[in-house]
């Protein structure tokens, strides 16, 4: 049974230091009882104290880890229903499908836009986490055939898929080093899957055909000391898979029913024949709640926004999103192309950057760091002033890519030009325009 709030804080060293982010161990103890922190945030805390609190701490959405290195994926964790509460832990993993009756083109086309379709994105590194290797056939040669060639070209995790044991033991055969996910235990195999996970030490999904079917299934394996689970409540209809997967998420944090607090897989590429659709209901998935989303192709068009929507969704809604500070260098410039300066609010810097392109004016536009403020609010904070901009310049090395000696800041920012030519010596500071819009037609007046 979880331990209360009282409870909890018994066992705290009650010193008050604040350090794990709260300014009490009684606040601190509430939360942990809430499932709203988590034990290791508190740097005092003794052994034994751990050991007794293992429990009470831990998430009520196991955390389970697939593949390794560093495309390892770790899904679950969850503490909250809704993202603004607390920012979600672990993004969704999207995978892609292959299957033993593909051909050799299907299967090599599917792999080579999985290791293609990559996107750098406000300095992260945007693309899918998983191949999900289908045994359609019943075939353990073909399958072990297939799974060995996900693993030799990709570095991607793995999703097994099969529910004969013997076609997965093949499967296991040629990939248990690399931890997959194993798909999938049921009623009927629960026993022979169970060992297998085991043996190899990987993740086991569940499916069930309802959810109470899946609780007693995780309950079982639970008890066998499988702890890193799966949930599949076998819903193929796009209505009842999303009750299921809130269901689950309510379940697990607000009813704190174990049987059910682990992550779960959503298959939309068994849900419809219409690709656009299916990345709809992907995106469906990836806010509400899959943990794993399966898709049966990947496609820039589909999977760019999906890829952005999960992005958006797993940022924390109280840290703005920031661009890397430095050097654009924007339509190919010269030493004799403008300089502008701006703020690393990733939106500013998308519209700014993108009105210089729009512009088709060769142009360098440095980033300064305001930790992800926008112009106002950092020049507000004493983040975007004249020291702060100059020494910016001064060490991005901007001044010696240029033949020139002049700098254009944001109109909205003009009070700061005295303070940062100051800082810049024999500079001119040149006042852009207000609106972003406008940087076009400045540009231009610039060029001629």
């Amino acid at each position: 049974m979880a331990l209360t709030g009282i409870q909890i804080y018994k066992l705290l060293p009650k010193t008050n230091c604040g350090e794990c982010g709260v300014p009490t161990c009684l606040a601190f103890a509430m939360s942990l009882a809430a499932g709203k922190a988590e034990l290791a945030a508190c740097p005092y805390v003794s052994d034994e104290a751990k050991a007794e609190l293992a429990d009470a701490s831990a998430p009520p959405i196991n955390i389970v880890e697939i593949g390794t290195g560093e495309r390892k994926l770790k899904i679950g964790g969850e503490t909250v229903l809704f993202r603004h509460e607390k920012t979600f832990l672990n993004q969704t993993g999207i995978a892609v499908l292959v299957t033993d009756e593909m051909t050799d083109e299907e299967v090599g086309g599917r792999l080579e836009r999985f290791k293609t379709l990559e996107y750098e994105r406000v300095g992260l590194n945007l693309r899918a986490d998983l191949i999900a290797v289908k045994s359609v056939s019943g075939d353990t040669g073909k399958f072990e055939t297939l799974a060995t060639r996900v693993k030799n070209e990709t570095d991607a995790g793995i999703i097994l898929m099969t529910e004969d044991a013997g076609v997965m033991q093949a499967g296991l055969n040629s990939c248990a080093d690399r931890k997959p996910l194993l798909y999938a235990a049921t009623k009927d195999n629960a026993d022979q899957m169970a060992d297998l996970a085991k043996g190899a030490e990987c993740p086991l999904a569940v499916r069930g055909d309802s959810l109470d079917e899946v609780a007693d299934l995780t309950t079982k394996l639970t008890e066998a000391g499988l702890k890193d689970l799966v949930i599949d409540s076998g819903a193929r209809g796009v209505r009842k898979a999303f009750e299921d997967q809130v269901s689950v998420r309510r379940g697990a944090l607000l009813s704190k029913f174990k049987p059910l607090g682990f992550p779960t897989i959503a298959f939309p590429c068994e849900m419809t024949d219409d690709f656009m659709k299916e990345t709809l209901m992907a995106s469906m998935f990836v806010a509400k709640y899959g943990a794993i989303v399966v898709l049966s192709d990947l496609q820039g068009e589909s999977l760019f926004p999906l890829l952005l929507a999960r992005m958006n969704i797993y940022t924390d809604p109280q840290r703005p999103m920031a661009t890397s500070p430095g050097i654009y260098e924007i339509g190919g410039p010269t030493d004799d192309s403008p300089v502008l300066v701006s703020c690393n609010f990733s939106l500013t810097y998308f519209i700014v950057s993108g009105e210089i392109e729009s512009s088709r004016v060769p142009a360098w536009l440095v980033i300064v760091d305001t930790e992800g403020l926008s112009v106002l609010t950092a020049w507000a904070a004493g983040k975007f002033v004249g020291d702060a901009i100059g020494i910016a310049m001064k060490k991005c090395g901007i001044m010696d890519k240029v033949n020139h000696k002049k700098v254009v800041i944001p109109g909205y920012a003009a009070a700061i030009s005295g303070d940062l030519e100051e800082e810049l010596g024999d500079w001119e500071v040149m006042v852009g325009p207000r609106e972003s819009a406008h940087i076009p037609a400045y540009l231009k007046e610039w060029q001629a």
